[in-house]
């Protein structure tokens, strides 16, 4: 069995949990989540490394997502375009 733990950090509670609601319902049984302050720790396992690979996809396919809706991204390139 594989398992693959990925980390994500955010500026703010609400924001981590506004991420972690969004993306809840695609997950099903296929990945576990924590929330831990301002950090989710998203684990997920599978039976070999092509099926890990295509949960993970989803999975950052979705994360990517709900950070775009909340304008996450958007005003990261923002403030990097203003220096």
């Amino acid at each position: 069995m594989l398992t693959l733990r990925l980390t994500f950090t955010y500026k703010d509670v609400r924001t981590a949990e506004t991420i972690l609601s969004s993306v809840g319902p695609e997950n099903g049984n296929y990945v576990s989540t924590e929330l831990d302050g301002t950090s989710i720790h998203y684990t997920m396992s599978a039976e070999n490394a092509g099926t890990l690979r295509n949960t993970a996809d989803d999975l950052l396919a979705c994360i990517k997502i709900a950070e775009d809706a909340i304008g996450i991204v958007s005003e990261h390139i923002s403030e990097e375009e203003e220096d």
